[in-house]
């Protein structure tokens, strides 16, 4: 469900990049909550909650995702709060950022149950 019109990848596209070592940042848009119950252990994931983004926007991003060539990925349970920061990052000039269609959950459905559900 992606009504923003973002550009997204597919949890199997994720977990090939993951897998190829290739160098971009996960943004993880959920709640510190949430990420307690399920996570992508990966070195590239950061946490920057949606409701952080909506108090300090551009500022809540750490320095490696504020260049706006950068590659990432912006991802959440379902994919709908990823579509809208990606949607919202787009427009303040990231050229590489796409959501993750179907979030943490379809990851943990169909790539790697051990990330954990809720």
């Amino acid at each position: 469900m992606n009504p923003y019109a973002v550009p997204e990848i597919s949890v199997q596209d994720l977990a090939q990049k993951i897998k190829a070592g290739e160098k971009f940042t996960i943004v993880d848009v959920r709640e510190v909550w949430e990420t307690e119950l399920a996570r992508i252990d990966d070195e590239r994931v950061v946490v920057v909650p949606m409701s952080r983004i909506s108090e300090e926007g551009e500022n809540a991003f750490p320095e490696e995702t504020r260049d706006l060539q950068a590659g990432i990925v912006v991802m959440c349970h379902h994919g709908v709060r990823s579509a809208k920061i990606t949607a919202w990052m787009k427009q303040k000039g990231w050229q590489n950022v796409v959501s993750l269609r179907g979030g943490i959950a379809d990851y943990a459905e169909q790539v790697d149950p051990s990330v954990g559900t809720y």
